[in-house]
């Protein structure tokens, strides 16, 4: 048998024993030796195959043996030992034939088959490898994981009993190896089944610093190279709710197969009934699909309230069994087709709100149907959509509407041979409601584009478009239109524009060529027929409730939303957009306004376009160093010298610690324009409560802590809307946040108060929450 190269110039014996030699009878031949496959060179062990069985050839690499006439083999100096796919390393090995017994003293590593290593002082084996004890035993596994014990007992190849256990997934300080990790689990005994990956503990403490902080009588836990596996997961406890008063939760984690799970998880409460949610996931090749639901008895019973518009509603029938089923899913049909749907119920918001199920806090809960397809430079759906109002002291579900279906289209062609791109837009549907307008619309957007440019730098771009709808309508006396007519009206509106655009940018360099500024004059002509007023003839309006006229929105040829309202009419605008650049100093600014020759009144109120000559718009931002970074924007009246809408936002600090501030003002609360008849009534007073917000927000890190907070509060309603806070710290193995979030959303009358969260993530093991 050839010497390989790499083994030094000393002999070493390099021989293979079948499993009949362990028990004394038999040599293999060498040509026998590598039973079951192992990869392998002179610095690195590539372990592959099978499971070890104890009927696998045991194959050593020594320096010297020797022999002893009781049967006694003694292998000294760098030992190794392979059975199938285990590998031993140890200062000296000892070996009885007679009783298949193998000692290893020194230094003694293993390498398991999952790629954990075990490291001890003293090892004894019987049967190969399968069965054995040890003392002083260490094992490295994934992640970090580290369990140590005084003694243990391995059977069977796949069961491992540690005595004195202990076990972390913190770094060891390396100028203090004897001083405790940040936590670990120290336990009487513990258990590896190496089979179903879990360790199992006995008698444990929780030590944080040494010092110890929970006591655990039993604990179990998934090993550190599981990614997913069945089993109990972390409980979680809260002493004091509004609702639920003390409860405590405990999930349990059913991992059906390697692309689909469950999760079932139990609430008890001591001020209301239990509570069972689900939530089942599975991914497959062409999709996904996540449906999460629960149920209750809900013993919360709510009195009558008064709501935002002053009438007196009844919620006490939202108790009793309650539940809700959120789902979403997704599946490819084809490389160009997908059909999914998201469909979110519930039984009320009540139910939501004292069980703390996700989503409360909203309006509404939206469900959809769907099937998209892409193209190239196109893209199609086709949907139908469903709403759920959660606070029904003000919006109720038969004013909401159902949309059955919605269809939509939209492509971009190529560059044409004059230079030009036709792009194509439809958006049609189906409104049903029980109480307010049904409509449908058939809608169609053409437009072409043919960008130029002159030799004076000037930009100019030449868009022809056209806007087509037509309607069918049903009870037009209803919300939200409120007209006067009864039966079914057909209506409908073309709408052909033509728009030159010009751009002029001047550049030039200042502050020595470190510095450069952008003037760039801007002026657009928009002619189109005059829509004049739609009540007149009753068309319906889904999509163009509010009326947009900012510095985003100046050049526009259409500001409303969508397209039932189209801004039609000989109309012009203009305005300066100025940059400086310099020294890592920033100045962006834009201003404008826009010019009617025809001013209709289908627009909202405080829109900025109540004559010919429109409310000046404005934008500017100013970031003079990395610290420091303001941008402000509004819409100035100068026929009521009041500004009809502002907003600001600041942010400033360095990366340790950060501010951010900022500011919305409108002199309306848009929302509520529509909510009752202003055709005859007049608009309602929530309608006429200024929009005057403020939002403040502080962020810092140090090292291994962080911490921010936020507020936002109403300075019209003399109100806070939400505030918050999270404190935290992390390092390698362990995390800790505690939140404080509040909340001042009012739905059916009431709303949550104060939450506190603690979230606790160890490493390897999870994390744990307490709510209150």
């Amino acid at each position: 048998m050839s010497v390989p190269r790499w083994l030094p110039k000393r002999a070493r014996r390099y021989v293979s024993l079948a499993s009949a030699a362990l028990t004394g009878t038999a040599l293999v031949a060498p040509q026998d030796m590598f039973a079951n496959t192992m990869q392998r060179d002179n610095t690195h062990i590539i372990v592959i195959g099978k499971p070890t069985s104890e009927r696998d050839p045991l194959t050593y690499l020594t320096d010297s043996e020797s022999y002893a006439k009781n049967g006694l083999v003694t292998w000294e100096g760098n030992v190794r030992i392979w059975q199938g796919d285990h590998a031993l390393r140890a200062d000296k090995i000892t070996y009885d034939r007679n009783t298949g017994v193998l000692a290893a003293t020194g230094h003694v590593a293993i390498m398991e088959p999952d790629g954990s290593t075990t490291y001890a002082t003293y090892m004894e084996f019987s049967h190969g490898m399968h069965d054995g004890i040890g003392t002083s035993i260490y094992m490295r596994m994934q992640d970090n994981a580290k369990l140590a014990g005084n003694g243990m007992r391995r059977t069977n190849g796949l069961i491992n009993d540690l005595s004195h256990a202990v076990y972390t997934a913190c770094e060891i300080c390396a100028k203090r190896p004897d001083a405790p990790p940040f936590w670990q689990f120290q336990a009487y005994g513990a258990t590896q089944d190496t089979q179903h990956k879990r360790i199992e503990f006995d008698h444990a403490w929780l030590k944080m610093l040494g010092l110890p902080v929970f006591y655990f009588p039993f604990f179990s836990m998934s090993d550190p190279s599981v990614k997913r596996q069945s089993g109990f997961l972390m409980a979680g406890i809260s002493p004091h709710d509004r609702y639920l008063g003390t409860y405590f939760t405990l999930p349990y984690f059913w991992a059906i197969d390697e692309h689909q799970d469950l999760t079932v998880r139990g609430l008890v409460s001591s001020k209301t009934g239990p509570e069972v949610t689900a939530e089942y996931r599975n991914r497959f090749n062409f999709g996904t699909l996540d449906i999460t639901a629960g149920g209750a008895y809900d013993t919360n019973r709510e009195s009558r309230y008064t709501n935002t518009f002053g009438n007196n509603v009844n919620s006490s029938g939202e108790y009793g069994l309650q539940g809700y089923i959120f789902g979403r899913g997704e599946a490819s049909l084809s490389k160009n087709w997908l059909v999914g749907a998201n469909i979110n119920l519930a039984t009320s918001a009540n139910y939501m709100r004292d069980y703390r199920v996700p989503g409360y806090g909203s309006e509404m809960l939206n469900s959809n149907i769907f099937l998209e397809g892409y193209g190239i430079g196109s893209y199609a759906r086709v949907d139908a959509q469903a709403y759920q109002g959660l606070n029904q002291g003000v919006i109720q579900n038969s004013d909401l509407p159902w949309v059955l279906p919605r269809f939509t289209y939209a492509f971009q062609g190529q560059p044409d041979a004059l230079g030009g791109r036709f792009s194509l837009n439809t958006t049609d549907f189906d409104v049903y409601r029980v109480n307010g307008v049904s409509d449908q619309r058939g809608q169609l957007q053409m437009q072409w584009d043919r960008p130029f440019h002159n030799s004076w730098g000037q930009q100019f771009l030449v868009t022809a478009r056209l806007d087509s709808n037509i309607y069918r309508a049903t009870r037009s006396y209803q919300q939200p239109l409120y007209y006067t007519a009864q039966g079914t009206k057909f209506t409908g509106q073309v709408l052909p524009t033509i728009a030159v655009k010009m751009n002029w940018p001047f550049l030039r360099s200042f502050a020595h060529g470190r510095g450069s500024q952008i003037f760039e004059p801007i002026v657009q002509a928009i002619a189109a027929p005059n829509t004049g007023n739609s009540s007149n003839s009753y068309m319906p309006n889904e999509d163009s409730l509010t009326y947009e006229f900012t510095d985003t929105t100046l050049f526009s040829l259409n500001r409303y939303n969508g397209t039932d309202r189209l801004d039609g009419g000989l109309r012009a605008n203009v305005g300066v957009h100025q940059n400086w650049v310099w020294n890592g100093h920033t100045i962006d600014m834009l201003v404008g306004e826009s010019f009617q020759e025809h001013v209709t009144h289908n627009r909202i109120p405080y829109s900025g376009l109540d004559h010919h000559l429109s409310d000046p718009v404005g934008r500017l931002r100013i970031s003079p160093n990395q610290y420091v970074d303001v941008t402000a924007r509004g819409r100035y009246n100068p026929w009521t010298r009041q500004l009809d809408y502002g907003e600001g936002l600041m942010s400033t600090g360095i990366p340790a610690l950060r501010f951010t501030a900022g500011y919305i003002y409108a002199p309306v609360t848009p929302y509520y324009y529509y909510a009752t008849n202003y055709r005859t009534n007049g608009v309602n007073t929530p309608y006429t409560v200024k929009t005057n917000e403020i939002t403040g927000g502080v962020s810092t890190h140090w090292r291994q802590y962080h911490a921010s907070g936020f507020f936002r509060r109403s300075l019209s309603r003399k109100q806070f809307v939400a505030n918050g806070g999270d404190v935290g710290y992390s390092n390698d193995c362990f995390g800790l946040d505690i939140m404080y979030i509040k909340q001042y959303t009012r739905i059916g009358g009431e709303q949550r108060n104060t939450t506190v969260m603690f979230n606790f993530t160890f490493k390897t093991i999870g994390t744990f929450g307490i709510n209150g």
